[in-house]
């Protein structure tokens, strides 16, 4: 199977910058004399046989320069170098450089996308099975491209999620992480710098699953909101051996996040920092918190990774043990709506219509604009959806427009941009339908709605019935009788207790501090037996600060609100900084 990658970029991508489209990210030079580094402390000593190196993205060749390098201080001279890159200047400039500081090493640089190399030498990808064109390679040092769907295409993406058994919102580096590893020969070293996302989203769980399986990983360094390269991308670092990961310890896991926290040391740059622990500052004034412990192996094989240390696994054992049930376990969680034509369904302006004209369908809109803690803001409410959806019989099914004469008039306005999404007709969907819609009967009840990305948790419980919109998630509880739950989340999910948890359960920020609050973190967020007194008095907190906000009371009920959460799961409020190496 010949995989064609850069001619399935897509036409309305194609003013993309050639970097993007191709995720270039070249590496930084300090970054790549530590990756550089770890790879050849791994390998240790020479051999005696020629040491096959593979770089499958060469890009101008700063790894490999760095690499060699390193294996020339270890007295590693024999060595053979083998490339791949699809842009040709890059590769030029990569060999050029090499040769004029190594002109003993042999390069052998293709053209070729490495994924079709790889591709082509089974027709199904399994690890260990099929024939190899040539000799796997000793070390394998890279920086694949980061190419989201969105970018490569979805033809493209679905054909790599097939060939190398990828699941979810595919990227290009996850196919080159198995195709590398698929390359490497026993016993053999790689030093792979990527996105961390594939460590906690559901996409990656079958790259982890292969990376816990297939090989014995050394050390994951997670280097966070570093920004070490120009992209917006949380990099991380991974260093492996091609051997089998029985009787082996725990990796080693390191990370670095920017913090606010007072430094208790210094250094000269990030690269310096990761030598250091705890509140590490660094010459330009950034303050990082810099955690090591081992890679929690502990979960299922496609689990969450998360850096692991006694101090956490102390403090998230205590608040297992004064769990009652998590969020997924009272209810689904979900996103809100997407229509994929957001501007035909969603508008601020259906009062600009004559009254005659004005859809039937039309519903209240919650989106993150009204987001605010405990309730929303409804001054900023104004935004109502086309909603042509309701339940039948218990079945969800498209609203027959010949009873919704006004919806159906404006829906046929805008007919030719709705039938354009073939994709809605292909599922047997009615051409005006919403392309997720969810449980039309669920929008009427209690729920708990949170924003997606923010600084602080930010969960508001809406009475309103209002349609959510994709740009948050919302919950209602399994019992709908049972609204005391939701509110006891609210509780919760509204505290610094909860960022504590977050951090030290799935340790994954963005930029700025900024968490994500999905289906996959927020599902996990634990609750305190509701018939507890602490249970009960949050609850009735929570609904006192729902009826308050907004008001100048709310501070201190939040205030009185945040210890009890704490002291709900039996852990210390005065060691609510995630910055205390808890």
């Amino acid at each position: 199977m010949v995989l064609a990658l850069h001619a399935a970029t897509p036409v309305r991508y194609k003013d993309v910058t050639g970097k993007k489209a191709d995720g270039a990210t070249f590496t930084p030079e300090k970054l790549a004399g530590f990756v550089a580094r770890q790879i050849a402390i791994t390998v240790r000593s020479a051999s005696s046989r020629t040491v096959r190196v593979l770089d499958p993205a060469v890009g101008e060749g700063a790894l490999l320069i760095s690499l060699l390098e390193e294996l020339y201080t270890l007295g590693i001279c024999n060595i053979e170098v083998h490339g791949f890159d699809t842009n040709p200047q890059s590769l030029f400039i990569a060999e050029k450089a090499i040769q004029a500081r190594f002109p003993l090493v042999p390069t052998y640089f293709s053209p070729e996308d490495f994924l079709e190399y790889a591709g082509r030498f089974t027709n199904t990808f399994s690890l260990f099975h099929g024939e190899w064109p040539t000799e796997r390679f000793d070390i394998i040092i890279a920086n694949p491209p980061y190419v989201r769907t969105q970018i490569m295409g979805a033809t493209h993406a679905q054909a790599l999620a097939s060939h190398f058994g990828l699941s979810g919102r595919v990227d290009l580096y996850h196919a080159f992480l198995l195709g590398m590893i698929e390359a490497l020969g026993d016993n053999g070293v790689a030093g792979i710098i990527v996105s961390n996302r594939f460590m906690t989203t559901k996409s990656g769980s079958s790259v982890r699953k292969v990376l816990r399986e297939a090989v014995s990983l050394t050390h994951v360094w997670d280097l966070g909101d570093t920004k070490l390269f120009d992209a917006a991308v949380l990099p991380a670092f991974l260093l492996l051996t091609k051997s089998a990961p029985q009787n082996k310890l725990d990796p080693g896991f390191t990370s670095i996040y920017e913090t606010d926290s007072e430094a208790s040391c210094r250094a000269d740059d990030v690269i310096a920092a990761l030598a250091e622990s705890g509140t590490v500052s660094i010459e330009d004034g950034r303050c990082f918190q810099v955690t090591h412990g081992t890679l929690d192996l502990n979960s299922a094989v496609d689990g969450v990774w998360r850096v692991a240390t006694e101090k956490a696994d102390a403090w998230l054992k205590t608040v297992e043990d004064h769990t009652w049930r998590t969020f997924g376990e009272i209810g689904s969680i979900r996103v809100g709506i997407k229509t994929c034509a957001d501007k035909v369904f969603i508008r601020s302006d259906w009062s600009s219509l004559d009254k005659h004209e004005q859809p039937e369908l039309l519903r209240p809109l919650t989106t993150h604009h009204m987001g605010r803690r405990f309730k929303a803001d409804s001054a900023k409410a104004g935004r109502q959806v086309l909603y042509p959806h309701m339940v039948n019989e218990g079945q969800r099914e498209a609203a027959d427009l010949t009873f919704y004469p006004k919806s159906a008039a404006y829906l046929e306005t805008h007919r030719q941009t709705l039938e354009a999404r073939s994709y809605v007709l292909d599922a047997g969907r009615k051409w005006y339908e919403i392309w997720v819609p969810q449980d039309p009967d669920a929008w009427e009840l209690p729920k708990l709605v949170f924003r997606d990305i923010c600084e602080t948790p930010t969960f508001w419980i809406d009475l309103d019935g209002s349609i959510v919109n994709g740009d948050c998630y919302w919950l209602s509880a399994k019992n709908h009788k049972d609204t005391d739950l939701l509110w006891l989340a609210l509780a919760v999910a509204n505290s610094s207790f909860i960022e504590a948890f977050y951090d030290h359960r799935f340790h994954n920020k963005l930029y700025a501090g900024r968490r994500r609050f999905i289906t996959q973190y927020v599902e996990c967020f634990p609750l305190p037996d509701p018939s507890s007194t602490e249970a009960k008095t949050l609850a009735s907190l929570a609904r006192e600060l729902y009826d308050q906000t907004p008001s100048t009371a709310t501070k201190e009920l939040e205030s009185r609100l945040d210890y009890l959460v704490w002291r709900a799961f039996g852990v210390d409020h005065s060691k609510k900084s995630a910055g205390n190496g808890i």
